[in-house]
């Protein structure tokens, strides 16, 4: 694993633990909802970059193109 994935990873990791405080947090007007659009938004880029961290997102090649770059 190369040193930008696991800042990758980090971020990721950062990003959803902020995700989680800021969707968790309650509303301030005294009202008994959670939730927060930028929460939301904060989660689908973490889940993003763990993905691409995790190498989720890179190229693999199936066997029949290996087969067609050799020929």
């Amino acid at each position: 694993m190369s040193t930008g994935a696991i800042i990758e990873i980090a971020i990721g990791t950062a990003l959803l633990v902020a995700a989680i405080l800021l969707y968790r947090r309650r509303a301030r007007d005294g009202d008994r909802q959670y939730g927060s659009q930028s929460a939301v938004l904060l989660l689908v880029v973490a889940a993003i970059l763990l993905i691409h961290g995790f190498g989720g997102l890179d190229y693999r090649p199936s066997q029949s193109e290996l087969e067609a770059l050799r020929q």
